[in-house]
């Protein structure tokens, strides 16, 4: 088999470059180990509006849209301290459904996807795989974690690995379902999310849907914790009015910031393989498909990978950095230390919003001087909050000024690591 583009992962952002490259007139192939109707997450995921149009992909509309506008509840722990996020501008997409979309319009633009198709050896030059050997002008390792690693790219801590689940249920009881909502103090459609309920990086995030229920965990589990699955088991256990599973999932999501080498040659890696992955909650749908809008430009005009990686870097490193140093911050925060946080307005409305928007909180004077007020009353939590965003102030610094030219990029890859892990 030759394509212009050889993809690894039939995923969404595998499947969405599959798009882009066929609607510029490129031949493609993109493989998955999986059947293709499994390629992908399989659950409910919350994606930021704007992030589709900026990745060129139509924002999800009938079936494919579970939900939006509801008010979302950031609460500590399972205890009553919370803050309450409104027009937050976050919709709730079935992946299967995206995924099925994206795939079915590259196809219907040219592109090739086999399914259940293994990677087996690549050389730089030729893609071995179960079906066949693929050349190609460019290859994209899009294929998730530990995927076929086309660049060798280094392992993923485990400390670093979100393990996530999430599942749709039916309800047994929908009068007691309601009640429970009722009794937390959401009305009925919105989201309640329990934060640090196992550790600093942990959620159970509910929100009831008629007779169906969306459950979404997730946690460290390197650092002593139960995993996403363990926690989503409890909560059911915990609650008898929940019934069987829809549909869901579970699988592991890296957390550390993109990794710094995204492209070298006619090879690049894309999504979770390239570490493109929005750490302060785990999500990389919007950011995966941005990239590969980005990705597939830099193909069709003929550029190499470094100058895909370079261009991603300038325009989302630094977003991607910086939230990535306020994740490993939430990971030391106790209950009682998010509850200050709120009760301080260091964690509020704002900054709760701009975090689900996947943007960097913009904050008035008067908001500012209230901030800092706030800071004064939990000096403790608000000095270890404040260097994390310092530092993060310097990485985007970086980011911003990743270099076009190859040779300088040892030199900026040594000042970021001494800003990001010093």
């Amino acid at each position: 088999m030759k394509a212009d583009v050889a993809i690894v992962g039939a995923g969404t952002a595998g499947a969405a470059l599959a798009l882009h490259c066929a609607r510029k007139g490129l031949s493609v192939v993109c493989v998955d180990r999986r059947p293709l109707n499994e390629a992908g997450a399989h659950w409910i995921n919350g994606v930021a509006a704007w992030m589709f149009d900026e990745a060129g992909i139509d924002r999800p509309a009938g079936d494919e849209l579970v939900g939006e506008g509801h008010a979302f509840h950031l609460v500590a722990g399972f205890g009553g301290e919370r803050v309450i996020v409104e027009d937050h501008g976050v919709l709730d997409a079935n992946m299967r459904k995206l995924v099925n979309r994206l795939q079915q319009g590259a196809s219907e633009k040219g592109a090739r996807f086999l399914g259940e198709t293994r990677v087996e050896g690549f050389d730089g030059e030729t893609l071995a795989t179960s079906a066949g050997p693929i050349t190609a002008r460019f290859y994209v390792d899009a294929s998730g974690l530990s995927g076929a690693r086309l660049l060798d790219q280094p392992q993923v801590a485990r400390t670093d690995i979100c393990a996530a689940a999430q599942e749709v249920r039916k309800v047994r009881d929908v009068q007691a379902a309601r009640a429970f909502f009722l009794a937390r103090g959401a009305k009925l459609g919105e989201t309640l999310c329990f934060t640090s309920v196992a550790g600093g990086y942990s959620i159970v995030n509910v929100r009831l849907q008629g007779d169906d229920i969306s459950i979404l965990t997730g946690s460290i589990p390197a650092e002593g914790h139960p995993s996403g699955k363990e926690l989503l088991d409890r909560f059911v256990a915990e609650h008898p009015f929940i019934g069987e599973t829809i549909h869901g999932g579970a699988r592991a999501i890296p957390l550390r910031r993109p990794y710094d080498l995204l492209g070298k040659g006619n090879v690049a890696l894309l999504g979770d393989a390239a570490c493109q992955v929005f750490s302060a909650h785990g999500s990389g749908i919007g950011i995966g498909m941005i990239a590969a809008r980005m990705l597939a430009e830099t193909i069709a005009d003929g550029r190499d990978g470094y100058a895909y990686g370079a261009a991603f870097h300038r325009k989302w490193g630094g977003l991607l950095a910086t939230y990535d140093l306020f994740r490993r911050f939430s990971q030391s925060v106790t209950v009682p230390e998010l509850e200050t946080l709120m009760q301080a307005g260091l964690m509020d409305e704002t900054s709760v919003r701009a975090g689900m928007q996947q943007r960097i909180p913009t904050v008035s004077p008067a908001l500012a001087l209230q901030k800092l007020k706030g800071a004064t009353r939990a000096p403790g939590i608000a000095l270890r909050l404040g260097q994390a965003l310092t530092k993060g102030a310097a990485a985007s610094l970086l980011y911003r000024n990743c270099p076009e030219e190859e040779s300088r990029f040892s030199v900026w890859q040594k000042a970021v690591a001494k800003v990001m892990e010093g």
